[in-house]
């Protein structure tokens, strides 16, 4: 018996139940980040995005809702591997001048991966018709993206040139 073909909204769903996985993972792991984090810049973001994922998490319980579909997560191995990569750089750099680099590192390899998820979701939404959807996988695209720049500023103008020069001094 013949398969039926898979469309355009069935992948679109498919990916929404994966960045759902992602974002309620992410939810688990920014608080022990945050603890882990030695500047207070980087722990004030890590809290901060804490929170906007909470309101992402919720934009995507609406575009659920838009699709006539339960918001309900698949798991995602590429998020799991990231945050495993995060797990181990808190581990093997706990204490160490190096680890808040290595927090920044990891959050952007999160933050990478969700712009490519939501701006690939954004334009099938708008392809699909799902023109609320398109405006509410937007506004998360805009704050992954600016998450992303905060983390790159507090790389270079602090945790970078910590990590560089304690190891110096070391």
């Amino acid at each position: 018996m013949a398969r039926k073909p898979k469309k355009l909204e069935d992948l679109f769903h498919e990916t929404l139940k994966d960045i759902y996985f992602a974002e309620n993972k992410i939810l688990k792991t920014l608080p022990k980040m945050a603890k882990a984090a030695q500047s207070p810049d980087l722990k004030a973001a890590f809290t901060q995005h804490e929170r906007e994922t909470r309101a992402q998490v919720k934009r995507l319980d609406r575009v659920f809702k838009i699709i006539g579909k339960p918001a309900r997560g698949k798991t995602c191995a590429a998020i799991n591997g990231i945050a495993e990569e995060g797990s181990e750089i808190m581990k093997d750099f706990k204490g160490m001048p190096a680890l808040d680099a290595g927090l920044v590192a990891a959050a952007q390899a999160v933050e990478h991966y969700e712009i490519s998820r939501y701006g690939t979701l954004s334009t099938w939404a708008e392809e699909l018709g799902y023109d609320e959807a398109v405006q509410l996988l937007e506004e998360t695209l805009t704050e992954e993206k600016k998450t992303d720049k905060t983390l790159t500023g507090i790389a270079k103008s602090v945790v970078n040139v910590k990590a560089e020069n304690e190891e110096e001094d070391a």
